[in-house]
């Protein structure tokens, strides 16, 4: 068991497990631009005084993943014990966020380090720079849960103490699936285009609240997201924070995906010296 100080850079959005029921990973760097991967987390499940927000420094026991191999996966002792302890925010021009994610941090440029990283298992999660934003897009998915994965996933948790209590089956009722997955298709810097998806809470959450201010058109929803991800984020100096799920990191041709964005201000030249 390690007392670790994360900042945290990433939260996912909820996913089922059938072991775990609904989970959310959540990743961040220490001090020194090492990263970890947080999993699994009930985070929904938590009180509010325990919930954190990305760029939130924590402190949690962590220990770590005896059944995921991937480097950078630990499992929280106790989630309800994480600590919050203080918020790096934006100031300066974003300067303590720069400064720890992409001074300390490493950032890749090129998608087939990556690639061969995770068939190594030496790498799971990363800062990565795109070359050239080529496209954001989305694709229909279905719209509610797997029934059969639901029921298996609640006849386990039933028998897993950090689910038994009955506020757990509650929230779960109200968890939407999101009909739609999101995507970014871009180059690196040897040129070669690839298109990932992303898994960021805050797109969904997006995608909900601007489904709500178009009073339920969906395809105004849609364009919402992708004004803001294609045009907002584009005039910025975009980031992705990247990372492989745990099905797909030894088996998939690129099993990286996009789990969040950084869509940070360019720096000026003043700002430099």
């Amino acid at each position: 068991m390690t007392r670790e100080r994360i900042l945290i850079t990433v939260k996912t959005y909820p996913t089922l497990s059938r072991k775990y029921g609904e989970t959310v990973c959540t990743a961040g760097v220490r001090e020194d631009g090492s990263w970890v991967c947080i999993y699994p987390v009930p985070f929904r499940r938590l009180g509010e005084e325990e919930q954190y927000k990305k760029y939130d420094w924590i402190e949690c026991d962590l220990r770590k993943s005896h059944s995921d191999p991937r480097p950078e996966t630990y499992h929280p002792i106790d989630p309800k014990q994480i600590q919050t302890v203080s918020h790096l925010d934006t100031r300066a021009t974003w300067r303590e966020r720069r400064r720890i994610i992409l001074d300390t941090a490493k950032v890749y440029t090129r998608l087939q380090t990556l690639i061969d990283a995770a068939k190594d298992n030496t790498l799971s999660l990363a800062v990565f720079h795109p070359t050239k934003i080529k496209g954001f897009i989305w694709e229909e998915e279905e719209r509610e849960w797997d029934p059969s994965k639901v029921e298996q996933m609640r006849n386990q948790t039933q028998q897993n103490e950090l689910f038994a209590d009955e506020a757990w089956r509650q929230t779960f009722k109200v968890i939407p699936k999101l009909p739609y997955s999101f995507s970014y298709q871009f180059e690196d810097d040897e040129g070669r285009a690839s298109e990932l998806q992303i898994l960021d809470w805050e797109t969904g959450a997006l995608y909900w609240n601007c489904l709500k201010s178009c009073d339920g058109n969906e395809q105004a929803a849609l364009e919402k997201v992708k004004e803001k991800y294609s045009g907002q984020f584009c005039q910025k100096d975009l980031h992705f924070f990247l990372g492989t799920t745990q099905q797909f990191h030894f088996v998939a041709p690129n099993p990286w995906v996009i789990i969040g964005v950084f869509p940070i201000p360019h720096q000026t030249q003043m700002e430099l010296i």
